[in-house]
């Protein structure tokens, strides 16, 4: 079951996708599964046995991430993206990145607490708002 205010999906943003493939099979044995978005790109699974446990996305030749380093990106469970990034604000958040679907996958903001730190929030589409 999925929760509200709960960590719900890491994704690993990378230049270099085969060699953290590479990586994470030999030091932590997990699995990839490569996913073919409507763009064009992949999108890489991150798979345990049958189960989906993260992802990684690849920023190579991406302009949008130029000059941005490789990194973990968590997402938060939220029932409400929508009304939980009005609040955000209203408590001294930015919005890095206005809520957006992705087909699928649910409904997505990025958020910039105070202090600097970024945080993904997702709804997923088997999560009903409250």
């Amino acid at each position: 079951m999925i929760k509200h205010g709960y960590f719900y999906w890491n994704e690993l943003m990378t230049r270099d996708v085969q060699q953290t493939k590479d990586f994470y099979s030999a030091a932590l044995g997990w699995t990839f599964q490569d996913m073919p978005m409507p763009d064009g790109s992949v999108y890489t699974l991150i798979v345990d046995g049958e189960t989906n446990i993260g992802g990684v996305m690849s920023m190579a030749d991406n302009p949008q991430f130029e000059g941005v380093p490789e990194g973990w990106v968590a997402y938060i469970a939220v029932d409400d993206v929508d009304a939980r990034v009005a609040k955000a604000k209203k408590a001294g958040g930015t919005i890095a990145q206005p809520p957006f679907d992705v087909p699928g996958v649910g409904r997505i903001a990025m958020i910039q607490q105070p202090g600097g730190a970024m945080i993904g929030w997702m709804t997923p589409p088997e999560m009903t708002a409250s």
